[in-house]
């Protein structure tokens, strides 16, 4: 026993658990292992979807991660955002570029076969989350579940998301009116240490942004090499990492980049230029004179609080037999 508390991991494990012990209190009536009794092998059988999945396409880690981000800004974290249909959250412009659908309906299979009309599509989607920065090398944590299905889907709600042009101070507002504090925020958008950005939302920062010149917080040596790889009128769907030199590991390199002027998104570079998000930057990089703080382990903390955000419980919601239709 003694090896095992003298071991960083468990330690690591433990901070977690009690910062998610602590996020529960708030949590709406969602418990960890709540399908413990009713669909035990719940949680083995979403990993092993997101595993067999990643597997053979890594992009789905982060798709899953922001797919979950973008369901729980708008009406809760309910998967109204994995409902077919003209005008329902998925044909919206933030949502078009989303990926990893067949990873939760290939799970609700499953989960179908084993326990029928037991386990939600929200608490899917969740989970799948948490699998998918596992896999990526990141952390893992309890997940608290017992979240029902929302019966509403509409793009025109979408707008709450946080654009990629966005300031701070505007996104700030949008995450306090969840109940998520600018700590919260950053951690949350580091996120981006794995997955992509298609050249389309970000190379107008590298041509004529001021003066002719691209983006000045951008450093000028990555410049030529975004241009490269997005050439003025070249093809906007091209996908480059948000992270450079490490979009397929969830680490704190993200974070280095945006200290350096190598952000892909104005919106994620604006976290080192804007004065009250730079210090939770500095604090995750551990830097010189600041108090750190482990990326890793508030960022699942900030999940747990984000995916409680208007969860349905009860008679609140349902439980979706097909992920992408209402019952």
């Amino acid at each position: 026993m003694k090896g095992a508390y003298t071991n960083p991991r468990f330690f690591l494990a433990m901070t977690v658990m009690l910062a998610m012990a602590a996020a529960l209190v708030q949590a709406q009536g969602t418990r960890v292992g709540f399908y413990a009794r009713t669909c035990p092998r719940a949680e083995s059988i979403i990993r092993s979807a997101v595993q067999s999945h990643f597997r053979s396409n890594p992009n789905i880690a982060p798709g899953l991660l922001r797919m979950h981000f973008h369901d729980c800004f708008v009406q809760g974290c309910d998967a109204s955002i994995l409902i077919d249909g003209p005008n329902t959250e998925k044909t919206a412009p933030p949502n078009r570029l989303l990926r990893g659908y067949e990873v939760i309906d290939d799970a609700k299979t499953q989960l179908e076969a084993a326990c029928p009309g037991v386990v939600s599509c929200a608490d899917i989607l969740t989970l799948a989350a948490r699998d998918s920065v596992f896999l990526t090398r990141g952390i893992n944590w309890a997940v608290p579940t017992g979240r029902r299905d929302g019966r509403v889907s509409l793009a025109s709600d979408t707008t709450i998301l946080p654009g990629f042009r966005e300031s701070i101070d505007s996104q700030n507002q949008k995450f306090a009116a969840f109940g998520l504090n600018t700590q919260d925020l950053v951690a949350l958008v580091g996120g981006h240490t794995i997955g992509t950005s298609a050249c389309q939302l970000f190379s107008y920062r590298l041509y004529n942004f001021t003066n002719g010149g691209p983006d000045p917080t951008m450093n000028p040596a990555f410049v030529p090499q975004l241009q490269a790889l997005c050439p003025q009128n070249g093809d906007g769907s091209r996908r480059i990492d948000l992270d450079t030199g490490s979009g397929n590991r969830f680490d704190t390199s993200f974070f280095a980049n945006l200290r350096n002027g190598r952000g892909i998104l104005e919106s994620d570079q604006k976290l080192w230029t804007d004065p009250s998000t730079r210090t939770f930057v500095q604090r995750f990089l551990g830097e010189r004179g600041s108090r750190p703080l482990n990326f890793n382990v508030e960022f699942a903390r900030s999940m747990v609080k984000m995916s409680n955000i208007g969860v349905k419980t009860s008679t609140n919601g349902e439980i979706r037999r097909i992920c992408s239709a209402i019952n």
